[in-house]
């Protein structure tokens, strides 16, 4: 057993964990956040995905350890109190999820290439979200769930620079 300790959404959390537990596990077993979904357990579907230190990983071939001292957001923490993230507003205006079981990963992954690139164009896009699988869509919706909040985050930011 190892003690770890992470900031996950901002908040300390500390346990004492086996070595080789996942983050995946961590994160939705010991700490409740089951926003952040287990699907293949070799990195291909990007159902897990978290970020680290800010970056999107895959947390089913991540170890807690390796979390130890770093920061973790998850899915959770998009929101803020009770306004949407852009992201999460663009997947439900333009139905970007279907069944949901990619949606987590997406949304992270999404989110991270907004923060990078604000105004991305549809091939940035399918490239930044190619590592995550979708069984149920076509990419279409999720592509454009992902230009409109691109598209209402400039909005929003021409509003605020303008009060």
């Amino acid at each position: 057993m190892m003690r770890v300790s992470m900031r996950v959404n901002g908040a300390q959390t500390e346990a004492e964990i086996e070595p080789r537990l996942l983050l995946v596990h961590y994160l939705r077993n010991t700490l409740g956040l089951t926003g952040t979904h287990w699907g293949c357990d070799t990195s291909n579907c990007g159902a897990c995905t978290v970020w680290l230190d800010g970056l999107p990983v895959k947390s089913c071939t991540t170890l807690a350890a390796m979390a130890d001292g770093h920061e973790v957001r998850t899915v959770e923490d998009l929101a803020d109190g009770d306004s949407l993230d852009p992201v999460q507003q663009g997947f439900m205006q333009e139905h970007g999820l279907q069944c949901g079981f990619c949606t987590p990963g997406m949304l992270m992954t999404a989110r991270a290439l907004l923060d990078r690139d604000p105004d991305p164009d549809e091939a940035t896009i399918r490239e930044a979200i190619s590592g995550n699988l979708c069984r149920c869509t076509g990419y279409e919706n999720i592509v454009r769930a992902i230009r409109w909040a691109a598209e209402h985050q400039a909005a929003q930011a021409r509003e605020e620079a303008a009060l």
